[in-house]
């Protein structure tokens, strides 16, 4: 059935999306960089942790912004990026660990590996974060693995390239029992496709999940946000979660805290014809606004199933 634009806004009513169109979020740090993406923030709210890449993607690094007295600070390199290819940050329930994707080499290898989740700890929020650790198996293969998401219970959601299965990016889940992650299972076709599903951001309560998914029959164009549901009998069909968080460009990366839905974009709003010739400074101006193509991040107002996301 062809996606019906009256259908995405009654969705986005039922889901508590604003109608307006999504705001930038952080515009005058992220604008710092060529390309930002993929957002977590601290349970406590005094952390932001984020990834900065360059113009080609081809560098990345994880940026930490804190609160000190109440006021944001300049932001840094984290303390254990800006060596490797680093991405996708995720904190633990209580912040005292992190997880994050990266292709840094094991041990004293020199060679980079394939993207692996790896964790840092520290002992209060105070404290600066351990050397990274590979979490390894059997959360991590041979395939490349990426964007992990925590629920409350330590469940762990992420995405991963299967090549000996022949199947494209998908969205998988290993149960945290008894201290330790089981074999992971991939999610059911109400979630997966044939097609390309990742990044996955899961509800602490795991009553949703939100991901992307590229170029499906429903979409607007490249990659959308879809949600399914935790029912009884298992994940809902995924929803698009229509044209008031979607664009035609790469939509992807979802976090939701305090009703809030945080995601990176690609939109494109450049206006291309004027009226008069631009200046210097217009022209800088229409290049350097915040939806011109590249990545960064948007905020939408966000409430599921009337009770708030923390």
């Amino acid at each position: 059935m062809k996606f019906s634009y009256l259908f995405a806004f009654l969705l986005c009513l039922n889901y508590g999306l604003a109608q307006d169109s999504p705001e930038p979020f952080l515009p005058e740090i992220a604008g710092q960089f060529p390309n930002v993406r993929d957002i977590a923030i601290a349970p406590n709210g005094n952390e932001i942790l984020f990834t900065a890449q360059s113009v080609m993607g081809n560098l990345s690094a994880i940026i930490s912004l804190k609160k000190i007295n109440g006021v944001w600070q300049e932001p840094q390199v984290a303390g254990f990026s800006g060596q490797h290819f680093d991405l996708e940050p995720c904190f633990s329930t209580d912040g005292l660990k992190l997880y994050f994707a990266s292709s840094r080499p094991l041990n004293n290898e020199l060679k980079p590996k394939d993207f692996d989740i790896w964790y840092v700890e520290r002992k209060n929020v105070n404290e600066p974060w351990s050397k990274p650790k590979n979490l390894g198996e059997p959360v991590n293969s041979i395939n490349d693995e990426f964007y992990p998401s925590i629920a409350n219970n330590g469940n762990l959601y992420f995405t991963r390239a299967d090549n000996l299965k022949n199947t494209k990016d998908d969205i998988y889940v290993s149960i945290f029992k008894n201290g330790t992650y089981l074999e992971p299972e991939t999610l059911p076709n109400t979630v997966n496709s044939d097609g390309y599903e990742y990044n996955a951001f899961i509800a602490p309560d795991e009553s949703y999940i939100i991901f992307g998914a590229y170029n499906r029959p429903d979409g607007l164009g490249s990659g959308d946000l879809y949600i399914s549901k935790k029912l009884k009998t298992g994940w809902s069909s995924a929803e698009n979660l229509g044209p008031f968080v979607n664009s035609e460009k790469m939509d992807y990366c979802p976090f939701v805290k305090n009703d809030t839905l945080y995601f990176t974009s690609k939109r494109d709003n450049t206006i291309v014809e004027h009226e008069k010739p631009l200046s210097i400074n217009s022209l800088l101006a229409e290049f350097n606004k915040t939806a011109n193509g590249s990545s960064k991040l948007f905020a939408v107002p966000f409430k599921i199933f009337n009770q708030k996301v923390d």
